[in-house]
């Protein structure tokens, strides 16, 4: 037998409590850090818009009342051989299945033609202080993402020579171009928020501006906008210019991480800034000549949109070059493809993310609470309680699907739907051609001696919308079902379960 006294008992005490201190440290700040960056921490996943099938010409003839939407010419992409998994079924938080389907990749090439790939990807997870999260982004939940096969093949896992690229004096131009207007970007972004960042200072400030909220809503998060490019977009830029893989593959990482929905946000604040500008004209105006900028607040808050638009023109055009100049190097090819891809849908979400702010008859529900928007698709929607029949504009949020009725110019809200109590269906007993155009919403009660009821019947110009859109909810409630698994459950970090079992070695080797 063996005695103990204080003095063993103590430093095994203080062990156990440094551990448990430094365990709900990290827990406290971890729950602080998510607070501070709601964008990474929604309860359900980041949605991809669907491949464009077809693309308009850049429109840049602006309006004074609301701006025009900004699409871009057809751009180049990598073929795919992924199926597209099968969304006849009806797909609902029960229903769905976490595993992923395995894809199958070809090597291909990037070819200037558009094309529809798709792949069925799966959320990534992680431990972090005992809580199972996970990494949402585009990427992880693009439901038309394709695998970019040429990342699969042998030939990108080796280097090859860029000094071919280089060689072209317009592939180096474009390079060229590409970093110096972002420098320029960066600089124009710096100086207005140096002119127009702090009108709280100024005298004579009309009341219409006055207060912190009435700066943010003038501005937006354009304050973030330029943390973004100059913290990280500009520095990889210079840092890669003579790598132009890595430069690529980089930029497309920080659009797999979500990192620039702060374009999606900006943009739905644009409409609100635009009449607050207009409300107080004349004052801007003035100050606008006090200041002596020649260009006025109007041209400065037009640039972050103008220069999404930019990007992906500038790629289509290094494209273009590679493919006049007959460059072998096939790494940069797949890189510079799947950037671009990524471009022209972060702009799609854009673009729609601008008719938000003109859904009316909100009433009491918030959209900002709804977590990022994702996508909206217009149908012909059949509402079965009412046996109403209308033009509608469903939005796809993290948290909710949104019904609106299209009335013109504006949008009337009608319903919202959570995610745990939605199912969608395709109707497979139709045997006309337009089945594949149809899909019905369902609505379980959590009464489950009440069973399903009917809501709506949405019905598409093509199928393939259908088939797109099926795909975007698919991945969101596959999330929505995980994180449902997820509540109120905890496992134990690996760092303290090493830390009690050093601690218990520590005092048998004492002992």
């Amino acid at each position: 037998m063996f005695a103990i006294n204080w003095f063993d008992v103590i430093p095994v005490a203080i062990t156990f409590l440094v551990i448990a201190f430094v365990q709900v440290l990290n827990v406290y700040l971890h729950i602080l850090s998510d607070n501070a960056d709601p964008k990474k921490t929604d309860i359900v996943g980041s949605v991809t818009e669907a491949e464009l099938l077809s693309s308009e010409p850049i429109v840049t003839t602006p309006t004074n009342t609301s701006p025009k939407r900004l699409s871009i010419s057809p751009r180049a992409s990598l073929n795919a051989s992924n199926g597209i998994p099968d969304c006849d079924s009806g797909i609902s938080l029960c229903s769905v299945n976490l595993s992923s389907a395995p894809t199958t990749a070809s090597s291909t090439t990037c070819v200037p033609p558009a094309t529809s790939p798709t792949a069925n990807s799966s959320p990534t997870y992680s431990s972090h202080n005992g809580f199972l999260t996970h990494t949402l982004s585009f990427e992880t939940l693009g439901d038309e993402y394709h695998e970019d096969e040429d990342t699969l093949s042998l030939e990108n896992l080796f280097p090859c020579d860029q000094s071919e690229i280089y060689a072209s004096k317009k592939i180096s131009f474009i390079i060229d171009e590409l970093i110096q207007t972002e420098v320029n970007y960066v600089n124009n972004l710096r100086k207005g928020l140096l002119n127009y960042g702090k009108l709280q200072d100024s005298e004579n400030l009309p009341d219409g501006l006055r207060g912190e909220e009435r700066q943010k809503v003038l501005l937006g998060n354009i304050s973030e906008i330029l943390e973004l490019h100059e913290t990280e977009i500009l520095p990889l830029m210079l840092r890669n210019q003579r790598d132009l893989k890595s430069l690529f593959d980089e930029f497309a990482l920080l659009f797999e991480k979500n990192n620039l929905y702060c374009y999606v946000s900006f943009t739905m604040g644009k409409k609100s800034s635009m009449q607050l500008r207009q409300e107080n004209r004349e004052w801007l105006q003035n100050y606008q000549t006090s200041i002596k900028d020649k260009l006025g607040i109007d041209s400065f808050l037009m640039q972050p949109i103008q220069r999404l638009t930019r990007y992906p023109l500038l790629l289509q055009q290094f494209i273009s070059e590679f493919y006049k100049n007959g460059i072998s190097c096939k790494p940069v090819l797949s890189a510079v493809c799947k950037l671009e891809t990524r471009m022209r849908r972060q702009l799609d979400v854009v673009n729609q993310s601008e008719e938000i702010p003109n859904i009316d008859e909100l009433n009491e529900f918030d959209l900002k609470l709804q977590g990022n928007f994702r996508r909206s698709t217009e149908f012909d929607a059949q509402h079965f309680p009412t046996k109403k029949k209308y033009r509608a504009k469903v939005f796809l949020f993290d948290r909710c699907l949104v019904c609106t009725e299209v009335r013109k110019r504006r949008l009337a809200y009608r319903q919202h739907y959570n995610w745990e109590h939605v199912e969608l269906q395709r109707p497979l007993e139709l045997t006309t051609s337009n089945a594949n155009k149809i899909v019905n919403l369902l609505v379980k009660h959590p009464d489950k001696d009440k069973g399903k009821r009917e809501e709506f019947s949405f019905v598409a110009a093509e199928a393939s919308v259908v088939k797109q859109w099926l795909l975007a909810t698919h991945k969101i409630i596959e999330i929505a079902r995980h994180e449902q698994s997820q509540l109120n459950t905890f496992s134990l970090p690996m760092d303290l379960v090493l830390g009690v079992g050093l601690a218990i070695w520590l005092i048998w080797q004492y002992l």
